[in-house]
């Protein structure tokens, strides 16, 4: 059993458990050297324009990168600023919303016409609703946001052939998942992709079952693009710890101080917490690694549920079929 089990299942115990993990002694894996930098490197980072994702636009820049910032909102402002802040001015902005697919689609057109090919795409853009709500496709939100659009965008990116796999280096696909993905007991296949209602006192039990989904998926993702000895692609995933981000701003009203507080005194800054997607992204000793996932930055395994490939298989049947069923091809 999980030693996470439970503790994700309300934003109090969430909360606590959190902190407590910040305490915890892990060992870190390393520390990225002076010459370990992105220069020619082209990065795809979503969910950029705040939070964990902007510190890493900005990070990834000053080591030479250049960072394409998929964000709904912010544009093109927050380019302009990650330009100020690393001295770099190969930074771009396009427009994307994880819970509309026809924006994936275009986004990654886009990529593909105007930059061409990449070597980094981070899954980074997650978000913790108030209460289930339908997108225009009828189903729910933060499934669509934490989980489905990840499944789409990076499938469609591995479609349009977007990777640069022709100058020797393997590219990276890193997710940014959490610790919360242990909580779940079980998966729910039967009700697989089904909307169900639920309110505040569960949106972060919900939170974790779709980081459970999320990170099943990028185990199988390894699996499927390097099946043999080879690595074709690096797949990598990893819990940044709890962040003082703006990923809480659904929260009620009568609870947005509190939060406010807690997360300023206990929670890390987005600067601190971008350091393992950054390392991800960077370090040399990463280069070959066919899987990966990171606790801050420790090396760590994932849950059981994740890592079991029958599970994996079931995962990407269902929703593939999911997808043809609600007519949603990519």
């Amino acid at each position: 059993m999980s030693d996470s089990k439970n503790r994700y299942n309300n934003p109090f115990s969430a909360t606590i458990k959190g902190i407590s993990d910040l305490f915890k002694k892990n060992e870190r894996i390393g520390k990225l050297s002076e010459d370990e930098r992105l220069d020619g490197k082209r990065v795809l980072i979503t969910g950029s324009s705040s939070g964990l994702g902007l510190a890493a636009a900005k990070e990834l820049a000053r080591l030479g990168a250049e960072v394409i910032m998929a964000a709904r909102s912010g544009i093109p402002g927050t380019g302009e600023d990650v330009k100020a802040a690393s001295g770099n001015q190969n930074i771009y902005m396009l427009f994307v919303d994880l819970s509309d697919f026809e924006t994936i689609g275009k986004l990654i057109t886009k990529v593909k016409e105007t930059f061409g090919k990449i070597d980094i795409l981070i899954c980074n853009a997650a978000i913790v609703s108030r209460k289930a709500r339908l997108t225009k496709y009828g189903l729910e939100e933060m499934f669509s946001v934490n989980f489905l659009a990840k499944f789409i965008l990076v499938n469609l990116a591995l479609k349009e052939k977007l990777f640069r796999t022709d100058d020797g280096a393997v590219p990276r696909i890193i997710f940014v998942s959490s610790e919360s993905h242990r909580n779940p007991e079980s998966f729910e296949w039967e009700t697989f992709g089904e909307f169900r209602e639920y309110g505040m006192g569960k949106s972060v039990e919900r939170y974790g079952y779709y980081k459970l989904l999320m990170t099943t998926f990028a185990r199988e993702l390894s699996r499927r693009l390097n099946p043999g000895e080879r690595v074709n692609y690096s797949v990598f995933a990893h819990c940044p710890g709890p962040v003082n981000s703006n990923i809480a701003r659904e929260a009620p009203k009568i609870f947005r101080p509190m939060v406010k507080v807690v997360f300023g005194i206990f929670f890390r800054s987005p600067e601190t917490a971008c350091e393992p997607l950054v390392f991800q992204a960077a370090a040399k000793q990463q280069e070959g690694l066919r899987w990966d996932y990171m606790f801050l930055m420790s090396r760590k395994q994932i849950d059981d549920k994740a890592s079991d490939p029958e599970n994996g298989r079931m995962l990407w049947e269902k929703t593939e079929r999911l997808l043809t069923e609600n007519s949603i091809s990519f």
